[in-house]
């Protein structure tokens, strides 16, 4: 998959604090990706739709 993360709308978790060491994540048509709050530069995690679903799952239970 390949994504232009400048023109993504990449969030961070409400719980991440004021600490910014956070990771933040956007939503694409195939998944999603993960990337680092305080190093956006380095570049990105990708999560196709199943990988990013059963991790959101698990980290709910």
């Amino acid at each position: 998959m390949t994504v232009e993360p400048t023109y993504l709308l990449w969030r961070k978790s409400s719980y991440s604090g004021a600490g910014k060491e956070c990771v933040e994540v956007a939503d694409v048509e195939s998944g999603a990706l993960v990337r680092d709050s305080k190093q956006p530069e380095l570049g990105h995690l990708t999560f196709v739709s199943t990988e990013w679903s059963v991790f959101v799952t698990s980290v709910k239970e």
